[in-house]
């Protein structure tokens, strides 16, 4: 059995300044045929996850290009054009393939293309012909299309948020995929699209509302009622014709169980749809908690997360601490920032030098106004570290140049890229030691709590503005599907 394996996985969001371009894959990695197989050895992500089943069967894995970006606007159509080549170029010289595995995101956007995820699987199909089982592993905040559901195409989602299995569910979708070409499986799909749009903040798998749905998801999983129960609450920042939640469930052979599943677990949403709500307070409200409270308080950066697709310049929380003395406070507040500009003059000018910087607002000009500030340079990092906490453990980070400026007891770590915040090795490469803060800001709307959980005396989450902002009402949207709740209270569903 020949099996080929590719991944390209990013989020996109329509509200980004950030195009995303090829440079930005090259700066987490782009790995091409042989570099596959130990490049992104070590890391909790989907492509080892496969592999090492793979390789645990007697199987020739074909490895044809392996790739991911940080979330960002749109990708160019040259960029789309590249991958999608390089990808088939090497499918097409690698002859008969028994199967294809995919590790995609699921919420990718092009230029001229609203569904590349849906339109890889499609040339694949197209390719390899009819016969060929293809299996695709989803993050869970993916954008489900009916495109996705080719013939003998199975999925399979992330069942964690925050994201603590990516490198399980590579490993259950190459499973499935021993097991259909052994003739042990017979993957059906059913899918159930909601018209409802909820923050990440309340779509946790581990508490809230949605927590219900997902035990019965497992409950079916473990009864042998489904092979997979999928829940996808999507990534919200996406002005795209197919925007909503969506169900999709993976059966064995049968059907009419499959479509039962899905119904079952999207009422179940529904019903539930009112329990989505964010409880945001003001940036400075949360500050002020903080500086009345003892221990370590992190606040959740909901609408500058780079996660999410965010240029991760606003000066928002900034200007808060400012206001509310944090600098005199007697105990650290840390914050991160992205300028590139700053860094580069914090780096010429070297540790130790005090002087005035213009902070933020340098990507996403038209958003605010920097503000100025006299800091003194503590920390010059060539900001790159592999991720330390539970999650994607291993995968290799990189910020650009990174300076570290005080303010009194604030503490910034500026760096040059937007890269995700899910990790405190963000802060502990630069020298910040997150358990001895007073306040830790995180640009992150949930993925935070893995890593700052465990030592955090109380989480917060700040009403912040920018591209991945947490209320859904104040969404403006020209593209999606209408009505849809929480924007019109008359949207309606109910099950086929």
């Amino acid at each position: 059995m020949r099996i080929a394996v590719a991944q390209i996985l990013q989020e996109t969001n329509t509200f980004s300044p950030i195009p995303t371009t090829l440079e930005t894959f090259q700066r987490y990695y782009y790995l091409k045929g042989e570099e596959m197989l130990d490049g992104l050895e070590g890391q909790r992500i989907e492509i080892p996850g496969m592999l090492s089943v793979l390789r645990s069967s007697n199987v020739q894995v074909v490895p044809l290009l392996a790739t991911s970006a940080c979330a960002s606007g749109t990708l160019t159509r040259e960029t789309y054009e590249t991958l999608t080549g390089e990808l088939m170029s090497r499918l097409k010289a690698a002859g008969k393939v028994d199967a294809v595995l995919l590790a995609l995101h699921g919420a990718m956007a092009a230029e001229g293309e609203d569904d590349p995820d849906g339109a890889i699987i499609e040339m694949v199909r197209r390719h390899v012909g009819p016969d060929v089982p293809i299996g695709v592993s989803f993050d869970l905040h993916a954008l489900i299309t009916r495109r996705m559901l080719q013939p003998n195409v199975f999925h399979v989602g992330y069942k964690e948020y925050p994201h603590i299995d990516m490198f399980e569910t590579g490993e259950r979708t190459a499973q499935l995929m021993l097991d259909t070409l052994a003739g042990k499986k017979k993957p059906v799909m059913s899918l159930v699209k909601l018209p409802l749009l909820v923050s990440p903040m309340v779509t946790r798998t581990t508490d809230g509302p949605l927590r219900p749905v997902v035990e019965r998801a497992r409950e079916m999983e473990a009864k042998g009622e489904v092979l997979h129960a999928s829940l996808f609450p999507v990534q919200p920042w996406l002005d795209l014709p197919d925007l909503g939640f969506a169900v999709l469930v993976c059966g064995d052979g049968d059907q009419a169980t499959c479509d039962a599943a899905a119904n079952e677990l999207a009422s179940m949403v529904w019903n539930r749809r009112k329990e989505f709500e964010t409880n945001l307070l003001p940036v400075e409200e949360t500050i002020e908690i903080a500086m009345k409270s003892s221990g370590v308080t992190v606040v959740g950066d909901s609408g500058d997360a780079p996660t999410g697709g965010s240029a991760s310049d606003s000066t928002a929380v900034l200007a808060g601490l400012l206001k509310k003395g944090a600098d005199k406070w007697e105990r650290p507040s840390l914050l991160s920032f992205v300028d590139p500009e700053v860094a580069r003059e914090a780096a010429a000018a070297g540790v130790g030098t005090t002087k005035k910087f213009r902070l933020g607002y340098k990507i996403t000009k038209d958003a605010g106004t920097p503000i100025e500030v006299t800091a003194r340079v503590t920390t010059i990092s060539e900001g790159v570290y592999a991720q330390r906490d539970k999650g994607a453990k291993g995968m290799k980070i990189d910020n650009g140049l990174t300076a570290v400026l005080a303010i009194g007891a604030i503490r910034i770590a500026v760096r040059s890229y937007p890269a995700m915040e899910w990790d405190t090795g963000m802060y502990y490469s630069v020298g910040l030691d997150p358990t001895e803060a007073g306040l830790v800001f995180v640009k992150s709307p949930s993925h935070f709590r893995v890593a700052y959980g465990p030592f955090a005396d109380r989480i917060l989450m700040a009403d912040t503005p920018g591209p991945t902002l947490g209320n859904m009402r104040n969404l403006t949207l020209k593209r999606a599907p209408r009505p849809l709740y929480p924007l019109d209270e008359s949207a309606s569903w109910s099950p086929a």
